[in-house]
């Protein structure tokens, strides 16, 4: 195959992506499927998996973790609403294709991974793309990060089993925060929206199922 067949055969698969995943998820915001369509997602895929780059489904990174489906990182990106002033926090950098994606969409972006080695992966890949305005930091995402806080947006990689009320807490008021609370398989996506200083909303937008985030809070186990 030519690079030029090549090409096409890449720009058609991610047309697919976007026509027949991410917009019959009710994804239908321009400016992110526009996004969508520009950032090459190939890029971030570890080269075993390049042929899967479009698939819905979620990839491996080694070590156990995982890159989102595609059509759930669109519905992520549409729920938040990212602005240009935007300062962001990212719980979970796996591949930096999100990670990427929210920096096209906002200020500045902090991402926190507990695996050293998918941080440096995803360095790498996001520094390939020309991307700047991210701030890689290797540490416990279930504590937050909160020398950058307060933050106006917040989004969680992965699920947590309970409500992280210590991150939430770093959000700004007015900020919002996607995360996915709850036990498989019932498991529900959730903005959280800061109205006060000890005021919050949560609005739960659909049913999913994550893999947990490493050290999440966890539920208590009933034994009878």
């Amino acid at each position: 195959m030519s690079l030029k067949q090549e090409s096409a055969q890449v720009t058609q698969s991610r047309f697919n992506m976007i026509e027949q995943q991410i917009r019959p998820w009710d994804v239908l915001d321009g400016a992110v499927l526009d996004l969508l369509a520009k950032l090459p997602r190939e890029d971030f895929v570890p080269k075993q998996y390049v042929g899967l780059a479009f698939a819905d489904l979620e990839i491996p990174l080694g070590d156990g973790q995982l890159m989102l489906a595609p059509k759930m990182e669109g519905r992520i990106l549409q729920s938040l609403a990212i602005k240009k002033t935007d300062k962001v926090l990212e719980i979970g950098t796996g591949s930096g294709y999100l990670t990427s994606l929210i920096a096209l969409q906002a200020k500045q972006v902090d991402s926190v991974e507990l695996n050293a080695k998918i941080s440096k992966q995803a360095a790498k890949n996001i520094a390939a793309q020309g991307i700047k305005n991210v701030n890689l930091v290797v540490a416990d995402g279930m504590q937050g990060l909160p020398a950058g806080a307060p933050y106006d947006v917040i989004v969680f990689t992965g699920s947590t089993p309970l409500l992280n009320t210590q991150v939430q807490r770093q959000l700004a008021e007015g900020g919002r925060m996607f995360v996915v609370v709850g036990d498989a398989p019932a498991m529900q996506a959730t903005l959280i929206t800061r109205i006060s200083a000890d005021n919050f909303k949560a609005d739960v937008l659909f049913e999913t199922c994550l893999p947990a985030i490493e050290n999440a809070p966890q539920s208590e186990k009933f034994e009878f």
